[in-house]
């Protein structure tokens, strides 16, 4: 059992920065796949970004503009969001899967999710 919490959410302005972190339990996080998450209103949960040992994988609408990393040593991963837009907002969740399987993307490949932090960008 893995548990996942989320940190780092709020109020941003458009064009502003913020940085979410989640801190995994469990002893082979570095084989962990993780992800980030992120479900708007009336919307699908959909695929943010994934970091699968050293590779990364991003949504088209987040390229160049957000970046996650991950701290071995500290069981986190990080997800660093910058020029916020107002369509960035949402509900921003973590997600592990231990079945080290490579890059996965959506929902159902994800075992263990966070309890989700909320984003919301002012225009």
């Amino acid at each position: 059992q893995v548990q996942l919490v989320e940190s780092g959410g709020g109020l941003v302005q458009a064009g502003g920065s913020l940085r979410l972190s989640c801190v995994a339990s469990g002893r082979a996080f570095s084989s962990y796949l993780m992800g980030w998450f992120r479900q708007a209103p009336g919307k699908v949960r959909e695929s943010v970004a994934a970091i699968s040992g050293t590779k990364t994988n991003y949504v088209d609408a987040v390229k160049g503009r957000f970046t996650i990393s991950r701290d071995n040593v500290k069981n986190t991963v990080y997800l660093q969001m910058s020029r916020l837009e107002p369509e960035d907002t949402g509900v921003y969740y973590c997600a592990a899967d231990t079945r080290m399987r490579g890059m996965r993307t959506t929902v159902d490949d994800y075992e263990y999710w966070g309890q989700g932090t909320q984003v919301t960008v002012s225009s």
